[in-house]
């Protein structure tokens, strides 16, 4: 395995380590807890000016992405219980003993420009990927890409630093990696998990009459477009920062929930985005409230301001041919709709008799917008948005 070098990586301190938490509700760790930057903390260099794009804003479109996939062998073995074929969030793969090992990873450009916060943002969206599939991360491995030439070796220790701090607050180690000098800055992990079979929970089990929860807020993307462009207040950036470093580390507990019926986190092709591949995996339709939907304080003031990101219509023209508006939805509407949410929350498809119980019960784990935003319902593979 090649490994970041010695001299780059900064490792947690074992007084630094978390002790995993088992799979129950409880309050987010404190390493889940933004501080807020202050205008004098803004770096010199910006490391946002270094990249063409930021966050999961860099992902390819899901119709390009959908062109790449096109052909590609099914699941050749039965131990690989899920693959590609539904457009999940991880793979898992089944051990003889029955344990699931669930293998992920993500990586992408600089969404902000302080380094740390770059490190725990990136880390903390890779490993929400485990726990959008029901498991428990055990592991992290670094994958970091820097124009050394343009940047000084600090930022590089900075931005690791900050993914190891994630780490440490999901109680994981970062065990190694690799590093490769690039043209534009790059941050991520891979992530390895585990879960038992029951456990898991893919975008593919929406079942008819089912309710709709979503964990964050949406308006990542408006933001770290507003930010590039000097338009982010302090307590936006705040705001942007606790939502993206907050992990889904409800997603543990509720793969152990059965009213849980299926689960994706929702990151670059946006709550309708990744709420339709829930759909065409479960073959349903989803029907999203959108008066419902949580929105981030200053995200509907943003985009109409202009603040909205190329990758939104670009998801958009990808995917809109499968979602119906009711009268009455706005352009601004379907922008924040298809806004790419970096280190988004969890989409659950759960039970409509526990939807109330559980939504309570995510709040009280530390993720206060949770909301109940739509049904689902039998019908085409489609979202269908009303305007209520």
């Amino acid at each position: 395995m090649d490994q970041v070098p010695a001299d780059v990586v900064a490792k947690p301190r074992p007084a630094d380590m978390a002790t995993p938490r088992p799979p129950d509700v409880a309050p987010p760790h404190p390493a889940d807890v933004a501080t807020p930057r202050r205008a004098e903390q803004t770096p010199a260099l910006r490391l946002t000016e270094l990249a063409h794009g930021g966050g999961c804003g860099c992902k390819l479109a899901p119709a390009v992405l959908q062109q790449l996939l096109a052909g590609q062998a099914g699941a050749l073995f039965p131990q690989l219980l899920v693959g590609t074929e539904t457009a999940d969030d991880a793979a898992v793969w089944q051990l003889p003993d029955g344990t699931c090992v669930i293998a992920t990873t993500d990586f992408f450009m600089p969404v902000v420009d302080d380094p740390g916060d770059f490190g725990r943002i990136a880390a903390t969206n890779a490993i929400s990927d485990v726990y959008a599939m029901g498991g428990t991360p055990i592991l992290a491995l670094a994958i970091l890409g820097m124009p050394l030439g343009k940047l000084p070796i600090e930022v590089a220790r900075d931005i690791l630093a900050g993914g190891a701090a994630a780490c440490a607050g999901a109680g994981i180690p970062v065990a190694g990696g690799h590093s490769i000098d690039t043209m534009e800055p790059i941050y991520g992990l891979a992530v390895i998990g585990t879960a038992r079979p029951e456990q898991i929970r893919r975008n593919a089990g929406a079942r008819p009459g089912d309710a709709l929860i979503l964990t964050k807020a949406i308006g990542v993307g408006i933001y770290s477009n507003a930010l590039r462009k000097d338009a982010l207040d302090a307590a936006g950036y705040a705001e942007m920062l606790a939502s993206t470093t907050l992990l889904n580390r409800v997603g543990a507990e509720l793969g152990g929930q059965a009213a849980v019926h299926a689960v994706t986190d929702v990151t670059g092709f946006g709550l309708l985005g990744h709420g339709l591949e829930m759909a065409r995996a479960s073959g349903v339709t989803l029907r999203i409230a959108s008066g419902s939907v949580p929105f981030f304080a200053r995200a509907h003031e943003l985009a109409e301001a202009g603040f909205v990101t190329g990758a939104s219509h670009r998801n958009w023209d990808s995917y809109g041919a499968g979602v119906v508006f009711s009268d009455g939805i706005s352009e601004t509407l379907r922008d924040l709709l298809t806004d790419p949410q970096t280190s988004g929350g969890l989409l659950v498809s759960c039970a409509a008799e526990a939807a109330e119980e559980l939504r309570g019960r995510i709040r009280a784990a530390g993720y206060p917008a949770a909301a109940i935003v739509g049904t689902v319902v039998e019908g085409p593979a489609r979202i269908e948005v009303d305007a209520g």
